[in-house]
């Protein structure tokens, strides 16, 4: 289990996500605006706002929420946000993605660099860590969705290509362009997913361990706590020693 996994276990064992609700609702909420002005605000039409919604619910979001993030997509005074991608490296050589939503560029290119610089990082060139991931559909439902093999055999035939199960969680892949229509097929069967969201996954895991997968972790959290930042993809390898620590 690599990356993304490994961060998502360690937020969800420091129990991060209820202690953070409000700035990963501001997040949810600028998503929501964001796929509802580039596309139609009915989700029924747009694919992109289908699946914020669908996070949004995921994180038990309330529905006044959701109606006022899609509201604000009409407003004249909304702000407009812009979409960067930037490419790092952390401590060990470790690759990262940073996914921005942004309404000042030059701030958060500022607070980004500082980030990675403050944290036993830096950061590169556009291009310089993508070639490393590849950009996926990712569906996750919790283990008690269905057993292995149901979920295996529904994931394959509604077009997904890979399926990792855990005691904890099913984790789907598909390819970009099928995550609406797998995680529809998938939805009917077992319900709504845990998550549905595009996401780069690493070809191959870098090893960290010790004070290098400490500081890996600080470098994460601070860009996570990052105000322009929506989403944070690494490609390294920890043991569950390290994970464990690191979670406690």
């Amino acid at each position: 289990m690599a990356g993304h996994s490994k961060w998502a276990n360690i937020q969800h064992r420091k129990g991060r996500q209820d202690a953070r609700r409000s700035k990963i609702f501001s997040k949810l909420s600028k998503e929501i605006t964001v796929a509802a002005k580039m596309g139609a605000p009915d989700p029924e039409f747009n694919p992109r706002l289908r699946l914020a919604i669908q996070a949004a619910k995921a994180q038990s979001m309330p529905k006044d929420n959701i109606e006022r993030a899609i509201k604000k997509s009409t407003s004249a005074d909304e702000a407009q946000f812009e979409e960067i991608r930037y490419e790092g490296f952390g401590p060990g050589g470790v690759g990262v993605i940073v996914e921005a939503l942004t309404d000042n560029r030059n701030r958060a290119a500022g607070d980004i660099r500082s980030i990675f610089t403050k944290n036993g990082g830096n950061l590169g060139e556009t291009g310089s860590v993508s070639f490393m991931f590849d950009l996926v559909g990712y569906i996750d439902y919790p283990a008690s969705a269905a057993s292995e093999d149901e979920m295996l055999e529904a994931a394959i035939e509604a077009g997904a290509d890979d399926v990792q199960s855990t005691d904890e969680a099913h984790e789907i892949y598909c390819a970009f362009d099928q995550l609406a229509s797998v995680a529809a097929a998938l939805e009917e069967k077992f319900g709504e997913a845990q998550t549905a969201k595009p996401l780069w996954r690493p070809q191959n895991g870098v090893p960290v361990e010790g004070a290098k997968a400490e500081t890996l972790m600080k470098l994460m959290t601070a860009l996570d706590d990052c105000e322009d930042v929506q989403n944070v993809y690494a490609n390294f390898e920890m043991s569950d020693a390290d994970m464990e620590r690191l979670a406690g």
